[in-house]
This record gives C-alpha cells, structure tokens and sequence, in this order.
C-alpha cells in the first residue's frame, strides 16, 4: 500500500460515496414487491428462529439484520457459512427459516452450505444482487436488488452493495415487528440497559415504593398526626405521603415539604384533618406509562413524587 506523503482526504470523494449509497438504497424501494410480502409472511409465521447467514461484508450484515430482528421480537441467530460445514448447521432446524446475504451468490462456502441446508428444510429467503445464481436456484424467496457499482473508485470495495442489503434487511424486520404489533413495551423488554432502556422503562418498573410491601398510603378522613402515625408502622421512610379516598381511589398527597410549611404557619398544625392541608387530584402516572413521560413531570412542575395508579385510580406504587 503507498503512503505517498501526507494527502488530504477528497471532500468531493466522500460525499459521491454517501450519494452513491443513498442513491441505491432509494431505488431498491421500487423492488418492495409480492417476494418482500412472501419474504415476511414467511418470518412472521416461522415456527423457529431466523437464522441469517453471509460471508466477509455481507455476513456483518447478516450479524446486525439478526440483531434487529431478534431486538424486535424474532427470534434470530447468525450462521457463518464457514462454520456451518464443520458443526453449526446443527443450529438449524427444519422449522426455521434462514436468510442468506451474497451480492453474487456463488461463494464457494455458501454454494457449499445451501447444499446441506436442502437435506435440513428450512425456508430460504435470499437478498442478492443478482437474480442467476446459486443461491436463487436454492432460495424459495428472492429478493434481488440487481447489480450495482461500488462507491470505491476501482468498483471493488463492498459498500453500496452492503447498503443495499442492510436496507432491505432491515425492512423485513421492521415489517415483521409492525405485523406483530411489536410496541414500545415490548421493545422496553429487549432494551433494559443503556439510555435507550431508561427511556423505556415502564413507571411500574420505576417504582420505589409498591402495594402490599412498603407504599405509604392513608385514608383521607384523617388529621396530620394519625396520617404520621399510619406512616411511621413503614419501615422504608419515603417523602410523601398518598391519600385515598372510602373506595381506596386517589385522593390527594401530602409532602414532607408541604409538613414543613404547615408546621411553621399553623399552631395546630397536626390536629388538622389531612383532607384541608393535602394537594388534592395531584399530578400521577398509570400503570403502563413509559418513566420517561414520568421524568418530564417532574422536571415540568419541580416535585419529587408521583403516584402510580392503576385503571380504577387505586394508588399500586410511588416514584420518588
């Protein structure tokens, strides 16, 4: 490889790549047809998992296509083709249905692998460039994108191929999950970690405090000091306390903050009924609400607790 001096890198150059990708991509729409409807269908009623497969570029497609099926609610693993003739076909099942990634396909370890996977039966889907090949005549399902250069400047580097692939990737799987209904907190499920899992993460999964172990709620027919008392049998302390109403509905909520300015305006501040000094039909989230949309209460109104409710606004938790 020539390492002539210091260049620059070509601007021009790295936006016709960008362009050339893009390009491509937006084409391949126009091959959304009755073989992706096949393609999917045959997905979203796989009885197994969905294994893709893919050598060099196309197989690190074929990884992150698995990843996203897999992350919304298809069950997928990757095969390496290599690895396929030495033991892992035993990954594969007849009720699976298996993806196979090759822009020309005849790579000597796919046509080698096809051969094995008819004696399994599973389906195979397979996304190519080219609509001849041995892995079409093996395929029950062909999506072809057709042929295409590459942005590299000798026509070699695999880029708007893999672009072309990983679109089309993931469009199935994106088209499975909305066939499913796959919705927030079903995605919530495979994203417990990281930011995104924050962001998904249900209120119910958020709380601090639950029904039935360590929730501070009294009745609204009360004074402050009997609400304290009730309170203080709870061995976890929390900043708020929930009232409820005779049919154990919502009622109101009482802050240590809102004790603290009652006790410095009011004498007698705890014999009064807890009903005349609680923040009535406060602010709460439901059960199945994301944490997120609790976050931005708290942020937009400056409180430190929030009250979960169920269907029937019965108190079932608190995030403080």
């Amino acid at each position: 490889m020539s390492t002539p001096g210091d260049p620059s890198a070509d601007l021009d150059f790295a936006r016709r790549v960008i362009c050339a990708e893009g390009q491509a991509v937006t084409r391949i729409a126009e091959t959304v047809n009755a073989d992706f409807q096949l393609a999917a269908r045959k997905i979203y009623h796989c009885g197994g998992a969905v294994v893709l497969s893919g050598i060099g570029k196309a197989g690190i497609i074929g990884q992150k296509i698995s990843a996203t099926l897999a992350s919304t609610g298809t069950p997928s693993h990757f095969l390496h083709p290599a690895e396929a003739i030495h033991g892992d076909l035993g990954r594969v099942q007849e009720r699976d249905v298996v993806i196979v990634l090759s822009y020309g396909g005849e790579t000597d370890e796919i046509s080698r692998m096809l051969d094995l996977l008819k004696r399994i039966g599973p389906q195979l889907i397979a996304i190519t460039g080219i609509a001849d090949s041995t892995l079409t005549r093996h395929a029950d399902v062909v999506l072809c994108f057709g042929s295409v250069d590459e942005a590299d400047e000798h026509n070699l580097a695999p880029s708007v191929s893999t672009a072309c692939m990983l679109a089309l990737g993931d469009a199935l799987a994106l088209t499975v999950a909305k066939m499913r209904r796959f919705a927030p907190e079903d995605f919530a499920r495979f994203h417990p970690g990281g930011s995104l899992g924050r962001k998904l993460l249900l209120v119910e999964e958020a709380m601090t405090f639950r029904r039935g172990e360590n929730l501070p709620v009294a009745r609204d027919n009360l004074t402050v000091r009997e609400v304290l008392h009730v309170v203080s049998q709870i061995k976890r302390r929390s900043g708020a306390v929930i009232l409820i109403d005779a049919e154990g509905r919502l009622a109101g909520i009482f802050s240590d903050s809102d004790l603290r300015r009652l006790l410095e305006q009011r004498e007698n501040a705890l014999d009064l009924p807890i009903a005349e000094v609680m923040t009535k039909q406060p602010k709460c989230m439901h059960v199945g609400a994301l944490a997120s949309e609790a976050m931005h209460l708290f942020n937009e109104f400056r409180f430190d607790e929030l009250p979960v409710v169920d269907k029937n606004e019965i108190p079932v938790g608190l995030i403080d």
